[in-house]
């Protein structure tokens, strides 16, 4: 069972395609799209031994000489300085602007991956074959790559679209737990801020998913990717519509700069954020009650988090909250939902309100 979904971008429009064993067909998608006659494949230790070997095999058997870059696993790796060796690498094999680099990996490699694309002789092409659940439904579509800043998340990047997405879900299989619940956040994020049916279906199937029965598992991917995909098909660069996709994600890469890309999964961190945004939506009176609690009670039977980190004061998170690039000219910017399957973007919120719910959300402690 092999769905396809399109990402539409006039001479830029690419395919993302999900199955099972479809990295086994890399090599042909890969001629079939990029003129090279190399590949530079950027991984991580730890995916390169469970899937560099049927990757290279696949991509060898249609003719292409691989190049294996290497990256340590972690957020705290998504950096100029692991970039500035991948264009030393990429400089002296003398790649040219022909050769691809395909991102296997998840989030961290595609990002990472993505940018050294985006940059290296001003752009050569870029084929994402993600390999965690958080990357097949959202960082692999839709073109944004970047690496991390001290100071903030994603701060430095680009719009870069991938000629290709090769979703296999056998990867999947492999998979440490909180990883797969950590991937769900996002697939819940789809259905709170675009399809309230979906939101309904995952209520009904969440424990199928966990544990990654197949057909519901190509339902929730092809979905997620489809809301991805028509939302950047309508707001590439984020200039309008497109923030949607940010929510969860403001007090969610809050979390994450502050406790330095190491202790929270990207998942984890948004699945704090989302549940966020909701109460604040319920501040605000946009959002009734019973609704924020429905999208709680689901990333709590993710196993996700659901309430700031102990360590963490409202004032440092507020603090990086600001820092965040979706914040204009000081102003406070939120996706919030007003109702499931919709949500707005939201901007000059009062400072005391977010302060208020930031500290209830870390005053909870499982209560709330």
């Amino acid at each position: 069972m092999i769905r396809r979904v399109e990402v539409g971008l006039g001479d830029r429009s690419y395919p993302i395609l999900i199955g099972e064993g479809l990295l086994g067909s890399l090599g042909m998608e890969v001629r079939a799209r990029v003129p090279g006659e190399r590949v530079m494949v950027v991984s991580n230790p730890t995916v390169r031994t469970l899937y560099g070997k049927r990757a290279e095999e696949s991509l060898a058997g249609a003719g292409l000489t691989v190049v294996w870059a290497e990256m340590p696993d972690g957020e705290e790796y998504k950096s100029l300085a692991t970039a500035e060796k991948l264009y030393d690498l990429a400089y002296t094999l003398e790649l040219d602007r022909q050769c691809p680099v395909v991102a296997l990996g998840g989030g961290v490699v595609g990002d990472l991956a993505g940018f050294v694309a985006a940059t290296y002789l001003r752009g050569v092409p870029f084929i994402q074959v993600p390999t965690t659940l958080l990357a097949q439904v959202d960082s692999s579509v839709g073109g944004k790559v970047a690496v991390n800043h001290p100071k903030g998340k994603n701060i430095i990047g680009a719009f870069y679209q991938p000629r290709l997405v090769l979703a296999d879900l056998d990867v999947l299989k492999t998979l440490d737990p909180r990883e797969v619940r950590a991937g769900l956040a996002e697939v819940i994020k789809y259905g709170v801020i675009a399809d309230g049916t979906f939101f309904a279906w995952l209520e009904e199937n969440l424990e199928r998913l966990l544990v990654l029965e197949i057909e519901p598992l190509v339902h929730a991917v092809a979905v997620s990717c489809r809301i991805k995909a028509r939302v950047v098909q309508e707001d590439e660069t984020e200039l309008g519509r497109r923030a949607i996709l940010n929510f969860g994600h403001t007090l969610g890469h809050a979390v994450e700069a502050l406790t330095g890309y190491t202790a929270y999964r990207h998942g984890e961190a948004v699945a704090i954020g989302m549940v966020a945004a909701a109460r604040l939506a319920v501040a605000l009176g946009m959002l009734p009650e019973g609704e924020a609690a429905r999208v709680r009670d689901l990333i709590q039977r993710a196993g996700l988090p659901v309430e700031t980190p102990p360590e963490l004061s409202t004032g440092d998170l507020l603090a990086s909250i600001y820092r965040d690039k979706k914040v204009l000219a000081g102003r406070l910017t939120f996706v919030l939902p007003v109702e499931i399957g919709r949500v707005e973007i939201v901007r000059d919120i009062p400072e005391e309100v977010v302060e208020r719910v930031v500290e209830a959300l870390a005053g909870c402690r499982g209560a709330c």
